[in-house]
C-alpha cells in the first residue's frame, strides 16, 4: 500500500542518514574548496580537523534539515519508481530496461522538489565551518606578519546559523526561488542517478531470487542496494560536484563564484581540471551505497506492514 512505502521510505532514510551523515558532511566541504587555500587534504583529514574544530557534533551540521526532509524525500523516490514500474509493466510482465529507466527517470524528476531546498539548506550549514576555518587561519596568518600585539589579540568568534533562519532570509530576499536555487543541477544530478540506479539495483537483486514470487534475501537486498548505489553515484558526480558550488551562498578567500551550470562546468575544467569534477566521489560513494543498502532492506523487509497489521489488533 502506499502508506506502507511512505512509511518504509521514510525510516530508510532516517537510519541511512544517520548513519553516514559525517562523510556527506566531509563530501560537500571537499568539493567545495578550490585551488588556492585548501584546508582538508582527504576524507579522514577533514573529519578530524572538523572534531578538533567543532567537536564531535560539528560532523553532524545540518543533519536536522537532511533527517526532517529526507523521510518525504525517499518516501517520494521508492514510492515514484514503484508507481512508474507499475504502470509501465504489461500485464504483469517483466520490464525491458528502457522501461526501468523510464521509471527511474520519473522517481528522479518527483524527488527533486523535496531534494533541492534539503540539499541547499544542508550545504550552507555543512559548509560553514570550512569557511569560518578558512577564515580564522587567513587571520592568524595576517596578525603574525603585521604584529606581535596584532597576533595576541582574540580571534573573531563564528556566528552561528540555522536553517530557519536561512529560510527566513531566502524567502525574504528571493521568494521561494531562493530555495530552488541549483534545481537544474539537481535535475542533472539525481535524474540520471535514478536511471542507473534502480534499474541496476532490480536485476541485481533478481539473481539473489531463487524464485520471481519470493523475496530476495535481505543481505542480496543489502547488497544489491550498496553496489547498485555506489556505482550510480560515482557515475554522476561530475553533476553533483557542480550542483554544491552552484547552490553555495557563502564562499572562502580567492573562490570564484558562478552565474550557471554552464559557467560553473567551464570555469572548473579551466581553473581545476578535469579530475576535480570527481572531488568527494569516493565519499559519495561511501554515503550512497550504505544508505540505499539499508533503504531497500528496510524497503523490501516491509517494517511498515508490520507497524500497519499491528494497528487494528492493538485497537481490538
Amino acid at each position: 500500500s502506499l502508506p506502507a512505502k511512505l512509511i518504509n521510505g521514510g525510516i530508510a532514510g532516517l537510519i541511512g542518514v544517520t548513519c553516514v551523515f559525517p562523510i556527506d558532511l566531509a563530501k560537500t566541504r571537499l568539493q567545495n574548496q578550490q585551488n588556492g587555500q585548501r584546508m582538508y587534504a582527504s576524507l579522514s583529514d577533514c573529519l578530524i580537523k572538523t572534531i578538533r574544530s567543532e567537536g564531535y557534533f560539528g560532523m553532524y551540521r545540518g543533519a536536522a534539515v537532511n533527517l526532517t526532509l529526507v523521510t518525504p524525500e525517499k518516501a517520494i523516490k521508492l514510492a515514484a519508481n514503484d508507481f512508474f514500474r507499475h504502470h509501465l509493466s504489461k500485464d504483469g510482465k517483466k520490464l525491458t530496461l528502457l522501461r526501468e529507466m523510464l521509471a527511474g527517470c520519473g522517481a528522479g524528476t518527483c524527488q527533486v522538489i523535496v531534494t533541492t531546498p534539503m540539499e541547499m539548506l544542508k550545504i550552507q550549514l555543512q559548509d560553514a565551518g570550512r569557511i569560518a576555518a578558512q577564515k580564522k587561519l587567513m587571520a592568524a596568518q595576517a596578525q603574525l606578519s603585521s604584529s606581535p600585539a596584532a597576533a595576541a589579540a582574540e580571534p573573531a568568534v563564528e556566528t552561528r546559523t540555522t536553517a530557519t533562519q536561512i529560510t527566513r532570509e531566502l524567502l525574504r530576499s528571493k521568494g521561494i526561488a531562493g530555495l530552488y536555487k541549483g534545481l537544474g543541477a539537481t535535475l542533472l544530478r539525481d535524474v540520471p542517478f535514478s536511471i542507473v540506479y534502480f534499474p541496476l539495483f532490480a536485476n541485481l537483486n533478481k539473481l539473489g531470487q531463487k524464485d520471481p514470487s519470493v523475496k530476495a534475501p535481505f543481505y542480496v537486498s543489502f547488497l544489491s542496494g550498496c553496489v547498485a548505489g555506489s556505482t550510480a553515484a560515482v557515475a554522476v558526480n561530475p553533476c553533483d560536484v557542480i550542483k554544491t558550488r552552484l547552490q553555495s551562498l557563502q564562499r572562502g578567500v580567492n573562490e570564484d563564484t558562478y552565474s550557471g551550470i554552464l559557467d560553473c562546468t567551464k570555469k572548473i575544467w579551466q581553473r581545476e581540471g578535469p579530475t576535480a569534477f570527481f572531488k568527494g566521489a569516493y565519499c559519495r560513494a561511501l554515503v550512497i551505497a550504505p544508505l540505499f543498502g539499508i533503504a531497500q532492506v528496510v524497503y523490501f523487509i516491509g517494517i511498515a506492514e508490520f507497524l500497519l497489521d499491528m494497528l487494528p489488533k492493538h485497537r481490538a
